[in-house]
């Protein structure tokens, strides 16, 4: 069932909140196929069960940056148009993690700097959120960080068509999460979806996002 609690947490509150509530433990289900991430979703707890028999697994990291306005928001990137994978879609900065990355944190700063030129000294790591599987075969590893205003970017147009900034009020309030569902041989699996604006946020962006606000918005 939906939580619909509503999100009323001050920007302080969640960065005390993330702090207190996240760690940088590596879990072991991020390479052990053994391991299966779970959702909370009967259906998408089974596909990620096939896939891990069928697929080799991909471990990968994100930065979910957010910027500590006076009322904070989340820096997502929009995918280029000419990719061969998930082609435009709103993501946060990221990627497979290079056997040369010291850590999944490594990898989170360094595609950030080279998808949109986010610099590292206005980072604040923070801790790793929960691990999270697609039906692609990733699981990613999402790191929550604390981003001080101030900052240029420099857009990688090979990767990034755009990275825009989404009121983190807008993104924990539940009202917004919509609930949506596909089929996967024969089974029902559901999906989170939070539009805003002419941006459609949703798959793993948006399950991340749901993931967060159930770690840190909730008491």
């Amino acid at each position: 069932m939906l939580k619909t609690e509503p999100a009323a947490i001050s920007s302080a509150e969640f960065f005390d909140r993330s702090r207190a509530r996240l760690d940088f433990d590596v879990p072991r289900g991020l390479i052990d196929p053994n391991i299966i991430p779970r959702s909370g979703d009967q259906g998408t707890d089974r596909m990620l069960e096939i896939i891990a028999r069928e697929q080799p697994v991909r471990p990968a990291a994100v930065l979910i940056p957010v910027v500590d306005h006076p009322q904070p928001t989340v820096l997502l990137t929009q995918r280029a148009a000419h990719l061969n994978d998930h082609a435009g879609q709103i993501a946060f900065p990221g990627g497979k993690i290079d056997a040369t990355d010291a850590s999944p944190l490594e990898t989170a700063l360094r595609e950030a700097e080279e998808e949109i030129g986010l610099s590292r000294e206005f980072i604040d790591p923070i801790g790793y959120l929960d691990l999270y599987g697609t039906g692609f075969g990733f699981r990613i590893l999402p790191t929550v960080a604390r981003v001080k205003p101030g900052f240029k970017l420099r857009i990688n147009a090979s990767e990034v068509d755009d990275a825009f900034e989404v009121p983190l009020a807008f993104l924990m309030d539940p009202v917004n999460h919509q609930v949506h569902s596909k089929e996967f041989r024969g089974m029902e699996r559901s999906y989170y979806a939070m539009p805003f604006a002419e941006r459609y946020i949703w798959g793993a962006t948006a399950g991340i996002l749901r993931v967060l606000y159930e770690r840190i918005c909730l008491p």
